[in-house]
């Protein structure tokens, strides 16, 4: 039951995203039996269509918008600040911090990660793994996204007479970067959104907000 409540935020999400697929997979399949059925086609099993390009396309598109979203966020948040809001440092922050401040090497801790305690290669990993894990991530996912969709685009040009593309073709197509960018801009508005408004709004007891009787103009870090 520690181990539960200690992890509790992390499992929540993963079952959301679990629970989400597996709903994707049973309603992505109805359709696909009902567009089949349309054009006089047997309908697909459930095997068949979480196998098939149209439901992994989608699938990877989702996930490289998202992890760019947290790519793109955590470099920032290196470097710039946003006065008064709890997704930013305070001004002044700015910058990799000193060793002193990041707990590494001399000024490590006796329980503080391995890697952390010696200089090298293996302590610039450690110190930029969360956002070289989310770049790769990201990079696959979309790599992953340009496969199955040059694969479903060829599909529907095989079924109308069209010639097929390469996938450098489909890559630097507008089609590819058409449905690209619509994912990219939500995933932007909403940081930008979440990183302004939790300047002036409040939600009490959540990490993601100052407490409730910060100043809008004060960052967390700063009423500590």
């Amino acid at each position: 039951m520690r181990a539960l409540k200690d992890n509790a935020l992390t499992l929540l999400f993963l079952g959301l995203f679990a629970g989400t697929v597996i709903g994707q997979a049973f309603v992505g399949l109805a359709y696909e039996n009902q567009q089949l059925a349309e054009h006089g086609f047997p309908p697909t099993t459930m095997g068949d269509f979480v196998t098939s390009s149209s439901f992994l396309v989608d699938l990877a598109e989702n996930w490289q918008s998202e992890f760019l979203q947290f790519f793109v966020f955590i470099l920032a948040t290196i470097w710039l600040v946003q006065r008064g809001s709890p997704e930013s440092k305070k001004p002044g922050d700015q910058g990799v911090g000193t060793d002193e401040e990041q707990m590494i090497v001399e000024f490590a801790r006796p329980d503080s990660p391995a890697w952390a305690k010696v200089r090298g290669i293996r302590l610039w990993l450690f110190s930029n793994s969360l956002l070289i894990v989310m770049g790769l991530v990201f990079l696959m996912s979309w790599f992953a996204q340009s496969l199955a969709g040059v694969t479903v685009a060829n599909e529907e040009a095989t079924q109308h007479g069209e010639i097929a593309m390469t996938w450098a073709q489909y890559v630097t197509g507008p089609e590819f970067w058409n449905r690209t960018l619509q994912n990219w801009q939500s995933e932007f508005l909403a940081v930008g959104c979440m990183v302004g408004f939790s300047i002036y709004l409040r939600q009490r007891g959540s990490a993601e907000s100052k407490p409730v009787g910060t100043p809008n103009g004060t960052s967390a870090l700063e009423s500590e």
